[in-house]
């Protein structure tokens, strides 16, 4: 049913404190958080501010900085922007989407709009390619209260001092093949359920808070992203990943009550972005530049909007 290798755990049964252990065992780092992350926020000191917001301490693994990027000219008068990447730690386009705009973007929101910019929040994960963090939690269902994903705690601790004053926060993620074949298997083995087959939908498409939406700020970034790759299709059933299609590449998720991050901020506008790296009509290049188009294209609507 699983192709974990050597799953662990027994069918059926929810996985214990060992079974979780034994999980971790396997995970083994892809890449470097230090070279591919850390490494080019230094480059930007000279154009923004470089905030350390906690670290996480993943023994024997490593330590890990977490780091954010905000506008050098930040005006406690001005309206906040939250962008946010590498929740899900293998979303390649999330984190280097999230670095490339504020390398190639954040000077253009001077004078009109701080932006603060947390572009890999879960470097473990980011290191093993993996969805998890290394306790086999999800960060992007622990975004409330007391939370036991110390990656989402460290987000919100960062937040808090800012709430009510942020207009827009865009979240970037992907949905991949590895989805279906390895992290939805994976979760149903973690909570000792069945695994149900799903579809994983080619193409570009954006989450909306079911509880706040926002339809007209929603098609401003799929017009923008359809200039640089392709918009996912509904299912034959009207559905992407089971939600229903409220506009063409929009479905809706209730952000505050599922614990996602895109809820933290209580900002006016809130999506989260879902590219599909794995399509044959996409580069990886094309995956960075619709997640910056997304980010600009958010930015530019809520300033307008207000």
């Amino acid at each position: 049913m699983s192709p974990i290798p050597n799953p662990p755990g027994r069918p059926g049964q929810p996985w214990t404190a060992d079974d979780r252990a034994a999980w971790r065992a396997q995970q083994t780092k892809k890449r470097s958080y230090a070279d591919d992350v850390l490494a080019p926020i230094d480059a930007l000191r000279e154009v923004a501010a470089v905030i350390p917001y906690g670290e996480l301490d993943y023994a024997p693994d490593g330590v890990y900085p977490l780091l954010s990027i905000r506008s050098h000219d930040w005006n406690d008068a001005l309206p906040v922007a939250l962008v946010t990447g590498g929740v899900h730690g293998y979303e390649t386009s999330g984190v280097h989407g999230a670095l490339a705009f504020a390398r190639d973007h954040l000077g253009d929101y001077a004078g009109r709009l701080n932006v603060l910019v947390a572009p890999c929040v879960s470097p473990w994960a980011y290191e093993r390619i993996h969805r998890w963090n290394p306790l086999a939690i999800d960060p992007n269902r622990s975004f409330r209260a007391g939370s036991d994903a110390p990656e989402s705690a460290a987000l919100m601790q960062l937040v808090a001092p800012l709430k009510g004053r942020f207009l827009v926060h865009i979240d970037l993620h992907e949905t991949t093949d590895s989805d279906e074949s390895e992290f939805r298997p994976a979760l149903a083995a973690r909570d000792g359920k069945v695994f149900e087959p799903g579809t994983i939908p080619d193409g570009f498409y954006l989450v909306d808070d079911s509880d706040n939406p926002q339809p007209d700020f929603q098609r401003a970034i799929i017009a923008a992203v359809a200039k640089v790759t392709h918009i996912a299709p509904a299912d034959p059933d009207g559905t992407i990943i089971g939600s229903p299609v409220v506009a063409p590449g929009v479905i809706e998720y209730a952000f505050v009550p599922l614990g996602l991050c895109a809820g933290i901020t209580g900002a006016k506008y809130t999506t989260t972005t879902e590219v599909y790296p794995d399509s044959p009509r996409a580069t990886p290049e094309q995956c960075i530049a619709a997640q910056v188009a997304a980010v600009r294209a958010a930015l530019d609507f809520a300033l307008q909007a207000g």
